[in-house]
């Protein structure tokens, strides 16, 4: 049985948060409520009615129909219930027949909770209300809607109900968990529904274009990191370089796209990739708690970070500081729900992929730079500003590891590192065997034009630096990582006849034998294969 075909039935006094509580399943969990007063209303024929003449012609209908009147107007809501199915909330019933009725009805798809709270409580919450009341239906008093024949005994419901919970000892929103839980509407189980692909070297590894291969498999694309990671994507129209969205939003349009606690947000950049992209309220959603880059950060990156080790000066990690830094932070720290504009856009992302794994949707994170920069793990101070591992990742995105079902490893043939700035007197980090352009250029039978074209950074338009594959840092990054697979881009470095490849057995012997290489070092398959930019150059070995 699906969640969606729940019917949660709400007994309990007046006051004692009945409605609260199908409001909440209305609002955070999209059911549809169905209120038995209204169902009486209809029943009735009747527009209006006060509390004591509406208490009065319900017990009548109990007696007339065995409590069956709550059950007939249910079914007949759910027989017209249009679209996927959805829970139904019954707000409220008042008898022992009206419950038996609904499960006579509807079997076990009924659960029936019942709220209670101490006498004193409900009538200091029903004297609340009942100031508050526009109408005249709820002016009669306390007493008198206590004194009611069926409300006297409402409590009676409880001995047979499948959760009954005291409304005074639990805020709304705990006695909300806690029958959604019930309901199923979080999942059964801990489903490993994430797939997670993270550079293995210095960044540039190719993780765009193959996020942007994979993303239409997946029902909900995530992004981590900030603007200064530039993801290059290869479209019909050309290239498009993706700094915060996930690279996958233009090619797979049904899938929703999520920018999580953990990010760091250029309002300038975000503004052009929404207006590109087309994304509406409803498709994109940024947590709250994202973190915004003000113009001050940028001016600290660029007067220092720069030249000393090559920042991108973004100011990600100036923002991330000050965030560190909490409320001593100078300037105070902005988050996206500071920003009105973004209003249409903010949600919960953690609700948001609570209720991806309730459907058993499939989530994809794209991770930014490499392990080689996680500022935990990578050679300090020439590191990023986060942890670039998929532990890391994870952490922004708040997704936990048992969600986890593969982890992608991407690692170039040559890994490539940032030149510095003119007039740095830094390094951008130190690299194992550094080779020349020209070398590759010799090696590859590529065009050297090509390749000094091709190797300059999305974010900053810099010259990059190239080196031999690091087998060192390849164990590091699998230790790190743990990956299910690895994907191996630039294969066409290794001879230019691989980019006419399109099936495995057709790249060249030394692509074969650094392919089973990396396998024995990183304990995992070579699932994926890139040979240029293009999908038709993206050879796919996957088992799963």
């Amino acid at each position: 049985m699906s969640m969606g075909e729940r019917v949660l039935v709400i007994s309990g006094p007046i006051g004692a948060g009945k409605s609260t509580l199908a409001q909440g399943l209305v609002g955070r969990h999209g059911a549809q409520r169905v209120s038995s007063r209204e169902l009486l209303l209809a029943r009735l024929g009747e527009g209006s009615g006060d509390r004591r003449s509406l208490q009065e012609a319900g017990a009548a209908l109990d007696r007339e129909t065995g409590g069956r009147w709550v059950a007939d107007g249910v079914n007949e809501v759910l027989r017209r219930q249009e679209g996927p199915p959805r829970p139904l909330v019954v707000d409220s019933v008042r008898v022992a027949s009206q419950v038996e009725a609904l499960r006579r009805v509807l079997g076990s798809r009924v659960i029936h909770v019942h709220l209670s709270a101490p006498e004193q409580e409900l009538a200091a919450r029903y004297e609340r209300r009942r100031s508050r009341a526009a109408s005249d239906t709820e002016r009669a008093s306390f007493e008198e809607a206590r004194a009611d024949t069926t409300e006297r005994g409402v409590e009676a419901l409880a001995d047979f109900a499948d959760l009954v919970l005291n409304t005074q000892r639990y805020p709304s929103e705990a006695v909300l968990v806690q029958v959604a839980c019930l309901l199923g509407l979080f999942g059964r189980d801990v489903e490993r529904l994430v797939d997670v692909l993270v550079g293995g070297q210095y960044g540039s590894e190719g993780k765009g274009q193959i996020a942007s291969y994979l993303a239409p498999e997946y029902d909900v694309l995530v992004r981590v990191g900030g603007p200064n990671a530039g993801h290059r994507v290869y479209e019909e129209l050309g290239p498009y370089t993706f700094h915060l969205l996930p690279s996958g939003t233009r090619v797979a349009p049904q899938a929703r796209v999520v920018l999580g606690p953990g990010a760091t947000l250029s309002l300038t950049a975000l503004r052009q990739e929404i207006a590109d992209c087309r994304l509406e309220p409803g498709r994109l959603f940024i947590d709250p708690q994202a973190l915004l880059i003000e113009p001050s950060d940028v001016t600290f990156e660029e007067e220092s970070l720069r030249k000393q080790i090559a920042s991108t000066a973004r100011g990600v990690g100036a923002a991330t500081a000050r965030k560190v830094l909490r409320t001593a932070a100078q300037p105070a720290v902005r988050l996206a729900k500071d920003v009105e504009e973004l209003g249409p856009f903010l949600r919960s992302t953690r609700e948001v992929l609570e209720d991806t794994y309730a459907r058993g949707d499939r989530v994809l994170v794209e991770g930014t730079q490499g392990a080689g920069l996680s500022l935990h793990h990578g050679d300090y101070p020439y590191v990023t500003s986060r942890d670039t591992t998929a532990s890391g990742c994870l952490a922004e995105a708040g997704i936990a590891p048992g969600r986890v079902r593969k982890t992608l490893l991407v690692c170039r043939t040559y890994p490539i590192r940032v030149q510095n700035p003119d007039g740095g007197n830094g390094t951008s980090g130190p690299m194992v065997g550094e080779l020349s352009w020209e070398e590759i250029a010799r090696r590859s039978g590529l065009s050297l034009d090509e390749l000094l074209s091709q190797e300059r950074t999305s974010t900053t338009n810099r010259q990059r630096r190239v080196a031999e594959f690091d087998w060192v840092l390849l164990r590091k990054a699998a230790s790190l990582n743990a990956p299910t697979d690895v994907v191996l881009t630039f294969v066409d470095y290794l001879a230019a006849s691989n980019r006419s490849a399109r099936r495995f057995e057709q790249l060249t012997p030394e692509a074969h034998r650094l392919i089973e290489a990396i396998e024995r070092v990183a304990q995992s398959p070579v699932s994926i294969l890139s040979t240029g930019f293009g999908f038709r150059n993206i050879l796919d070995r996957r088992a799963w």
